[in-house]
């Protein structure tokens, strides 16, 4: 069995968590992944976070290991994620043309 994760926060990096954490123009998924560290760091280990949070112990530790591994910018979604935009400019102009033309 691996031993616990366990944050050991700065008084700097605690306090930047917390604001992180009340922010209301930050994602949901951020200001969570700030919460799980603090409460990390306070003692509470990852499957009473995981309860708390109602995901997987797996996705607390990721999240700190995230934090270890990259900090403050560990805890945004990275670029790149999610559908690509399948159409075309020319595909929108076209419709566009074809909307605008009256039907025969």
């Amino acid at each position: 069995m691996s031993a616990p994760l366990r944050v050991r926060l700065t008084d700097l990096e605690d306090l930047t968590l917390l604001e992180l954490r009340s922010a209301t123009t930050v994602p949901q998924r951020t200001r969570d992944r700030a919460h799980i560290i603090r409460l990390n760091a306070q003692g509470w280990n990852v499957p009473a976070i995981a309860k708390i949070f109602e995901c997987h112990e797996h996705t607390v530790r990721a999240t700190l290991r995230r934090w270890e591994n990259k900090g403050l910018g560990g805890l945004w979604e990275t670029s790149g994620r999610g559908a690509k935009c399948k159409w075309l400019e020319a595909d929108l102009a076209y419709l566009e043309a074809r909307v605008r033309t009256p039907y025969l």
